[in-house]
């Protein structure tokens, strides 16, 4: 056996200087191999046919259909429990759940599938309308990150409705992390939602969407400012996110920012736009013709 390296006594040290940093010799975390294998079913039961699911037929649809659910439901109940036990250590007076919550849990969310399916299909033909480079819907489900990572977020919201911790943001990171999508799972979004290309976009916690609201990439759905009690710590459970009402279309790399923001219903915010007051609905805002200024060599530079 070899001996311990010279590190160790410091290392040892700094953990029980921040314990913050450490989960040691308490319930295990929620994995995340296990919640990003949940993710994979989750849309395999979503869209069959597209993600690891493929080459499915009808006569085996339900024994692959069956298998999904029995191996999410055993998984997803068991990281659902470690979210809330961990929880449960983290804040005293904190009412332990039990095996029995989870299992519950789980059971209502696969249970509402049908329902996501139907909301996320409305998605799909969101972006089919909304994209004219769009082949077909087929095409919007196989290949448009938006669409994804819009699917992740529903079932994370679902998680997040019912106070499951963890887990909800765990989703949503691995949707982050692929597609470049930032989407709180507690924003409320309404159906026929489309994020164009996507990369960049930033949907906040308390973020209210209507229906049939198209982003491009870039967009930023931010708080304007953080509220802080009298000791200086931040208020949080505050909206501090806009408003977007019904069949708004926000264009690349705009920013709108505050809770007391509101889009008007079919309002167009420009791209490049910084926005912190309320729009009127069936408002356009754009921003000034920028001055370019051209140089070419040997040449004087001319603005346009």
């Amino acid at each position: 056996m070899s001996e311990n390296h010279p590190l160790v006594p410091a290392l040892l040290a700094s953990y029980k200087e921040d314990p913050r940093t450490v989960h040691a010799e308490k319930m295990p975390l929620p994995s995340r191999e296990a919640v990003a294998s949940i993710v994979e079913d989750m849309l395999d039961l979503l869209f069959p046919g597209y993600f690891r699911l493929q080459e499915i037929e009808e006569t085996t649809w339900v024994t692959s259909i069956s298998d999904i659910l029995g191996r999410v439901a055993e998984s997803l109940g068991l990281q659902i429990l470690r979210a809330f036990r961990h929880e449960h250590t983290c804040f005293e007076g904190k009412k332990m759940a039990g095996e029995d919550q989870a299992r519950a849990i789980t059971g209502n969310l696969l249970a509402g599938i049908p329902q996501l399916r139907l909301v996320l299909g409305q998605d799909v033909q969101a972006a089919f309308e909304g994209d004219p480079a769009a082949r077909n819907c087929q095409e919007v489900i196989f290949c448009y990150p938006g669409l994804e990572a819009v699917a992740i977020f529903r079932v994370a919201h679902e998680l997040h409705k019912v106070g499951v911790p963890f887990l909800p943001r765990m989703m949503t990171e691995l949707a982050h992390q692929k597609t470049g999508i930032d989407i709180h799972p507690g924003a409320r979004i309404g159906p026929g939602f489309f994020i164009d290309h996507g990369t960049g976009v930033v949907i906040g916690e308390t973020c209210d969407i209507g229906r049939n609201v198209k982003l491009y990439q870039g967009v930023t759905l931010g708080a304007l400012s953080f509220p802080r009690d009298a000791t200086g710590n931040i208020i949080r459970g505050q909206k501090r996110h806009p408003t977007l009402e019904d069949e708004v279309v926000v264009y690349a790399n705009a920013t709108i920012l505050g809770g007391e923001t509101v889009v008007g219903h079919h309002a167009v915010i420009g791209s490049n736009v910084w926005l912190t007051e309320s729009v009127n609905p069936h408002t356009t805002v754009l921003m000034e013709k920028p001055s370019l200024r051209i140089r070419q060599p040997g040449t004087s530079s001319r603005e346009s």
